[in-house]
């Protein structure tokens, strides 16, 4: 049964009758005679590779009918896997007969087959419950199945993996690529093995790979599942990898977007330092740095503010959000690097520059000159030009309130420094009352300046009685407009934490208020945004820093 070893090329029938005779090789004398066969069967394997890459999965199988039979077989004997490079070459012809579109049930249960053999193949349960069977060969050479299961897939990666990088070169030598459809086919072939480490150098070249073709030549369900894998930590991909995905796939992007926002609004933060890290493991402010995901994201989060009615939560998470872009645009490559036009390219450029600028990069003596700078260009856009929907005035809106930073700032500057009240509080008005329709924002303006003129005149002092403070704190209980008691609280509140005397009567009040009135939330947030913002500037009073931390502990305890 052994001499006869001369093979015609491509002799399909000889080699199907031998893989019958063979079996699963579980016999002494059918193992020596596979033993025999193994250099030239692998060699007609590799003809076949050859000839199948360059063919649709169809004209495939009808110029060789025989070769879903032959493959079947010899993907189930254990010596014929287990030689050499004959594992990848079967896992290789099995993706090139792979229909990445299949148009009738049979190419569909053909794709079934073909998935389920690739299973087998790469599946250490499947080695483990053939150990009595292939444990005679495996064992005289010193390994486990384990041991046999692991360096298979590890070579069957890296040769793919040096298959999709060759080719992602090759070029216009059109003769070697690798073609759409087979691409197509290895993604598919990894949905069942996404989580398994090994494969990981394999989904990375997946993502990386384009090959010139002009729509998307991987599947949509590999996509979704490494994006799903990723979000859910199951995987751990190089910032590229995930980049790429996102960029190629826009449902990934979404997706990865709203789980961001679902997983920070469900959960009690206490700091801010909380949400970055959050905010910054998700990928996103760093895969911002490309202008496109940058409006996709900016899209989700400007629908999410308007779902929500603009929660504090929504708001503090895309500020923060903002915060991490800016850090990861500054430390981009120079050569790579988008100039913040592209991120913001329909708004006023002036106004857009001033808001980059980050607090710190300026002394505290200029933030109230800037803020003012910032609400007189802020101004004239709106009131001396013609905002032709309410849409555009909603997109000047958003692009202030995301570097809300500023804002928080100007609220401390009307109490904090000599500055001229008028512009700050202008600006404050509009952010909490961006409409003037029946003269809202005018209103508005009215009545913070009246509750603004009387806690100066008691700011000074050290020793407040309970009455003096009770009048604002009775302006935020008897507001009846949103827009008013909003702007009303965050004065009130930065008065408490910032005056001499407020800061003996904070907690009492600040209680008070979070009791009576339905400001909570956006307390809290204020309180969470000035403990970071004191904490990263180092200069405020100690008394206030405590008072913060006790503030938020009962307040976050409470919800």
């Amino acid at each position: 049964m052994a001499q006869d070893t001369t093979v015609p090329e491509l002799n399909f029938e000889y080699w199907l009758a031998k893989a019958i005779e063979w079996g699963q090789a579980t016999t002494l004398e059918s193992q020596k005679d596979v033993c025999l066969h193994l250099p030239q069967l692998q060699e007609f394997l590799h003809q076949i590779y050859e000839t199948l890459k360059h063919m649709d999965s169809v004209v495939a199988i009808q110029h060789f009918p025989l070769i879903g039979q032959l493959l079947g077989r010899l993907c189930w004997n254990p010596f014929v896997i287990g030689y050499d490079e004959s594992q990848k070459t079967l896992m290789r012809c099995l993706c090139c007969l792979y229909s990445s579109e299949p148009q009738n049930p049979v190419e569909l249960k053909a794709n079934s087959w073909i998935r389920s053999l690739l299973c087998h193949l790469l599946s250490s349960s499947k080695w483990e419950s053939n150990e009595a069977e292939t444990s005679t060969f495996i064992s005289t050479l010193g390994y486990t199945s384990a041991d046999c299961y692991c360096h298979l897939v590890k070579n069957t990666v890296f040769s793919l993996v040096t298959e999709l990088r060759e080719n992602q070169f090759n070029g216009l030598n059109i003769q070697g690529r690798v073609s759409a459809s087979r691409v197509n086919a290895v993604s598919l072939f990894c949905l069942p093995l996404i989580t398994l480490p090994d494969l990981t150098p394999l989904l990375e070249a997946l993502l990386l790979y384009h090959g010139g073709a002009s729509k998307e030549i991987l599947s949509s369900e590999f996509l979704e599942a490494v994006n799903e894998a990723f979000l859910k930590k199951k995987i751990s991909l190089p910032e590229s990898a995930i980049f790429s995905l996102w960029l190629r796939h826009l449902p990934s992007l979404e997706k990865a977007t709203l789980y961001l926002l679902d997983q920070l609004v469900s959960i009690q933060w206490h700091s801010l330092e909380e949400v970055s890290c959050v905010i910054k493991d998700s990928l996103l402010p760093q895969a911002a740095s490309h202008p496109a995901i940058f409006r996709i994201v900016n899209e989700i989060f400007k629908n999410a503010l308007l779902e929500t009615d603009g929660t504090p939560e929504v708001m503090t998470i895309i500020q923060v959000f903002t915060q991490l872009f800016l850090q990861a645009h500054q430390n981009e490559n120079k050569q790579h690097k988008f100039p913040m036009k592209a991120y913001f390219p329909y708004h006023h450029q002036p106004l857009v520059t001033a808001l980059l600028r980050r607090p710190l990069e300026l002394p505290t003596t200029h933030w109230s000159q800037h803020v003012k700078h910032i609400s007189d260009m802020l101004k004239a856009l709106v009131e001396d030009t013609n905002i032709s929907s309410l849409a555009d005035l909603f997109e000047i809106w958003f692009l202030v309130a995301r570097f809300g930073e500023w804002l928080d700032i100007a609220a401390e500057q009307l109490l904090k420094a000599a500055v001229e009240p008028d512009a700050l509080l202008w600006l404050l008005a509009f952010y909490y009352c961006p409409q003037n329709e029946n003269q809202q924002r005018t209103q508005t303006m009215v009545e913070a300046q009246a509750v603004y003129n009387h806690l100066m005149k008691i700011f000074s002092c050290t020793a407040l009685s309970a009455k003096d403070v009770e009048a604002a704190v009775h302006c935020v209980a008897d507001t009846q407009q949103c827009g008013n008691q909003h702007l009303t609280t965050h004065l009130l509140t930065n008065f408490l934490l910032f005056s001499p005397g407020g800061l003996m009567m904070a907690k009492e009040f600040i209680y008070h208020i979070t009791e009576t009135t339905d400001t909570s939330k956006e307390i809290c947030s204020l309180l969470i945004r000035t403990a970071y913002r004191i904490n990263h500037n180092g200069k405020e009073n100690q008394r206030t820093v405590k008072l913060l931390n006790k503030l938020l502990q009962k307040l976050t305890s409470k919800d």
